[in-house]
């Protein structure tokens, strides 16, 4: 897509909203910017009590909840995908054993308890009487079949790496199971609250392994009629349109205060906002920080603001040239301002990265230096690398605005040093199975570390054995590196692990296998009818206490 065409297209998209501005709000609209998309799962949280009426402090728990979401989901299957659109819905879906509250600190879901029985054996203790959405008995044969399967490499899930140490998985009786790991692994239960190891019916599983015999791709009936333990049953989806799910009134906890929940799909930041505008749709997920102004500036609607643990960035593929040269990497990592994009594109929301993980995540160091702006510096790395005069490349992203705007500044920037860079624009699902599959040269994505621990931060995004869709899509494949990240991810102490990954971000300086944007802080335009809404740092929405106001 040309630049040319894409202002074509959203001077159009303008004019066509000012008409409906005019005759459905109060207040004119005003230039928006788009939104973020990366890896962020979490099981939602157990509510408080509600009457059998529906009603809660005068609130209606009834109605329609509708979330007009940047992308539509790619897969309903845990074990199926890896990215932010699908994990929202399936989080409504399913559950885990372990869920993680809004400071990250791991609570009870599916399991009651666990305990470290051995070094590298954990015990964990089941919820009795809990069942899936067809009826189906929830048991540690059920928990069992479930990691089994992620772990299978026939299905071929992009999250086996989460489990990939374990080893066996044991029934010790209805309610107990034990995991065995190949080393002592203290991030387990934070890796058992990520949504790749939400529970789905075992009978589900057993026909999907049927379809798969008869020649079907994994996870195929899964995805058609997707059935966890959750406080939401699914209903339907239309692709490229909306997801629906309805309340499961027979859920084992507190059920869920709306009748429905509708994840619908709409691409344009504009037109998301004049949806909340008009009432057609409750909450904009994500919002744009240029867009920020306006939401406040409307009667009936407010900014809801969640910091992350995510990271903005852009990725080099080290596979190809000029960008199997860590010169090269390094000297674009200097060559850009990225003061100007978080500043310029994101209205200062978030703070600077100068490394894959976030502040707040365990084995972060501050005291790690980034490569700073230094335009001279870049200037004579490019030379060293021969590329004096510079040489043509090619960036991709997804098709949202902010990520089209920072696509444009990178452009602008590189310019500057005889780097021609040519834009291309994709649709979320063939975006993540291009770059997985290597076909790129730059692209812009998010991750988001969802466990709070390094090793999920580093360990899916730069080791050699996650290449492609499981989070490597720098195609890093550095033996060192390597062998640092299997060791922290092997160590039991605290102070041990996080000294070796202050190594493992020294050596990343080095390595530069991408440009570090920020850290972002997540944006919700929200209807102020919308009660209960929680967004945890992952970035995903816990639905269960939300209620609609009349």
């Amino acid at each position: 897509m040309n630049l040319s065409k894409r202002l074509l297209v959203f001077l159009a998209t303008v004019l066509m909203l000012s008409f409906v501005l005019v005759a459905c709000a109060s207040e004119p609209n005003e230039n928006g910017s788009p939104t973020d998309d990366g890896d962020t799962e979490e099981p939602a949280d157990n509510g408080e009590d509600t009457t059998d009426s529906g009603e809660t402090d005068g609130q209606s728990g009834g109605n329609d909840l509708v979330i007009a979401n940047s992308s539509d989901a790619v897969s309903l299957d845990p074990a199926g995908s890896n990215d932010v659109p699908s994990s929202n819905v399936a989080a409504n879906i399913y559950e885990s054993l372990v869920k993680q509250d809004q400071n990250m600190e791991l609570q009870p879901s599916l399991a009651e308890s666990w305990e470290l029985v051995e070094d590298n054996v954990w015990e964990f203790k089941l919820r009795e009487g809990v069942k899936f959405h067809d009826g189906s008995d929830f048991n540690a044969e059920v928990v069992k079949m479930n990691i089994e399967r992620v772990l299978d490499e026939d299905v071929a899930s992009p999250r086996s790496f989460l489990y990939s140490m374990v080893t066996d998985i044991e029934v010790v009786d209805d309610y107990t199971v034990r995991f065995t790991t190949e080393f002592p692994f203290s991030p387990l239960p934070a890796h058992l609250a990520h949504n790749g190891g939400a529970m789905v019916s075992p009978k589900l599983i057993e026909e999907d392994y049927a379809a798969m015999e008869a020649g079907e791709e994994p996870g195929s009936v899964i995805n058609e009629n997707p059935v966890g333990t959750g406080f939401f049953k699914f209903e339907e989806w239309v692709p490229g349109q909306h997801i629906k799910l309805v309340r499961n009134d027979d859920y084992w906890g507190e059920p869920a205060k709306l009748d429905s929940v509708t994840f619908k799909v709409v691409s344009e930041d504009l037109t998301r906002v004049a949806e909340l505008r008009t009432g057609d749709s409750h909450i904009s997920d994500p919002l744009s920080p240029s867009d920020v102004a306006e939401i406040e500036n409307t009667d009936g609607l407010h900014v809801n603001t969640q910091g992350s643990v995510s990271l903005s960035y852009v990725g080099f593929n080290m596979e190809k040239e000029p960008f199997n040269d860590p010169r090269v990497r390094q000297a674009i990592n200097m060559a850009i301002d990225r003061s100007q994009i978080i500043d310029g594109i994101y209205n200062g929301v978030g703070i600077p990265a100068i490394g894959p993980l976030a502040p707040d995540v365990f084995g972060y160091d501050p005291n790690v230096p980034g490569l700073e702006y230094d335009p001279e510096k870049a200037k004579e790395l490019l030379a060293e690398a021969g590329f004096e005069d510079g040489f043509s490349t090619t960036l991709w992203t997804n098709d949202n605005r902010e990520r089209m705007d920072m696509a444009t500044n990178v452009q602008a920037q590189l310019k500057e040093f005889g780097i021609e860079v040519q834009i291309e624009v994709m649709e979320w699902g063939a975006y993540l199975d291009q770059t997985a599959n290597g076909e790129h040269d730059m692209f812009i994505l998010g991750w988001s570390t969802v466990t709070g621990d390094a090793d999920y931060g580093l360990y899916a995004l730069l080791h050699s054995d996650n290449v492609g869709e499981p989070g490597n899509r720098t195609f890093t494949k550095d033996p060192e590196l390597d062998a640092l990240l299997d060791e922290a991810r092997q160590t039991s102490d605290a102070e041990e692990r996080a000294e070796l990954y202050r190594q493992i971000q020294e050596m990343l300086v080095d390595i530069a296998p991408m440009l570090y944007i920020h850290h972002q802080e997540y944006l919700l335009g929200v209807s102020d009818k919308v009660q209960g809404l929680i967004q945890d740092p992952t970035g995903i929405l816990r639905l269960q206490n939300v209620t609609l106001t009349e």
